[in-house]
């Protein structure tokens, strides 16, 4: 999907950036404007969030409008929910941030799980970028407690896994 919105938008780089943020932050758009779930956002913000003016987040909302597939994607689209990512410092929590090769590889979650599982370490929630919506997928791990930093040469021998960040 990232694909076909990076063609549509391809003589327009603004609007694809204003694409990108509704994608990132699972905004949608019903009509004219672009919602979080049930909660109307002013064009203005997601402006200045792409670093465009106003009247770019409009043309970019027409033109998905236009767009059968996108309009059907960018309107049915919701936010994921509460991350712990950013918060997971303040919380003790630890946080393993996986990058694939290739995001279609099959095993990264079960067999980093399974490490963690294998350390007696709860995961408290997953996270993963669909690599259809998302120009650069990621696995996030957020755990019970720190994970320990000798965990990365095991994480990095799952097959399809590019590069590892435990924090």
């Amino acid at each position: 999907m990232w694909r076909k919105t990076s063609e549509y938008f391809a003589d327009h780089p603004e609007r694809l950036a204003v694409a990108r943020v509704l994608v990132e932050n699972g905004l949608n758009i019903k009509n004219e404007s672009v919602y979080c779930n049930e909660i109307e956002i002013p064009v203005v913000r997601i402006a200045q969030t792409a670093k465009v003016d106003r009247r770019t987040v409009i043309e970019t909302i027409k033109m998905i409008n236009k767009n059968e597939e996108l309009r059907t994607i960018f309107t049915l689209m919701r936010s994921a929910g509460l991350s712990l990512r950013e918060i997971a410092r303040p919380l003790n929590l630890g946080v393993l941030e996986i990058i694939p090769d290739d995001p279609r590889s099959v095993g990264i979650l079960a067999k980093a799980s399974t490490i963690l599982a294998n350390e007696g370490i709860s995961i408290r929630q997953a996270l993963t970028d669909d690599p259809e919506l998302s120009p650069e997928p990621r696995l996030t791990l957020i755990a019970e407690r720190k994970i320990p930093g000798e965990l990365i040469p095991k994480f990095l021998q799952i097959k399809g896994v590019a590069k590892v960040s435990i924090y």
